[in-house]
């Protein structure tokens, strides 16, 4: 199917603040696509699970011009849910893009285009879906990407720091822990990760400290 052709579902498409991962403050637009497979307990997103409109990749293409910035974040929802994500990445990738991919690790990455920056959630066991966890999908990461554990409370925490040696996730990409906020200290986090001198960065997200009111941004 060419990119004429080739249409995704989308929730909505905003400029703002990269809020997290090693790229979090720059100007950054957001592809929201519609729909996911999993419904993690803190999913902040739910909104996104259902509705959207149609794009043809092209007419996507012709949103962001209007934006300064080249970088460039598809999200969702779950956006490797829909079979032409993939093809958008690559386009994204061949207009000189900075393109970066939020995704839940359970689908196939290994596919991707390896220009795209994949931030990959490992889901730990208090997000309710630990076991729609892919872990081939480890082994297809590259240095430049990074894997995200969202921690609720210790039990995540611990268990995350047991994912990171059971399958030595510092050597391969960058790790980042992130706490749920609202349920889990950020505090304690950082503290537990100092304690315990674990080579991951520590990450809040930034959009909720600045627009904690508004969930399009």
């Amino acid at each position: 199917m060419s990119s004429e052709q080739s249409r995704l579902r989308i929730t909505e498409i905003f400029f703002s603040l990269q809020g997290e991962s090693s790229l979090v403050g720059y100007p950054t637009v957001f592809i929201r696509l519609t729909g996911c497979p999993l419904r993690c307990g803190y999913c902040d997103t739910a909104y996104a699970f259902t509705g959207g409109e149609w794009y043809s990749l092209d007419a996507i293409l012709q949103q962001l011009k209007q934006y300064k910035t080249p970088y460039i974040c598809v999200t969702g929802g779950e956006p490797l849910a829909q079979k032409a994500c993939a093809e958008l990445l690559t386009l994204l990738c061949d207009e000189d893009y900075k393109v970066s991919l939020e995704t839940s690790g359970a689908v196939d990455i290994s596919r991707l285009d390896s220009r795209v920056k994949c931030i990959m959630d490992i889901k730990t066991p208090a997000s309710g879906e630990e076991s729609r966890n892919r872990y081939e999908n480890i082994e297809c990461l590259k240095l430049e990407d990074e894997v995200k554990f969202v921690i609720c409370d210790r039990n995540d925490y611990d268990w995350s720091k047991s994912m990171c040696e059971k399958y030595d996730l510092s050597t391969k990409c960058s790790v980042l822990f992130s706490p749920v906020q609202g349920d889990m200290s950020a505090t304690d986090l950082a503290d537990w990760i100092l304690q315990d001198q674990l080579n991951v960065r520590f990450q809040i997200q930034l959009h909720k400290y600045l627009w904690s009111n508004q969930p399009g941004k």
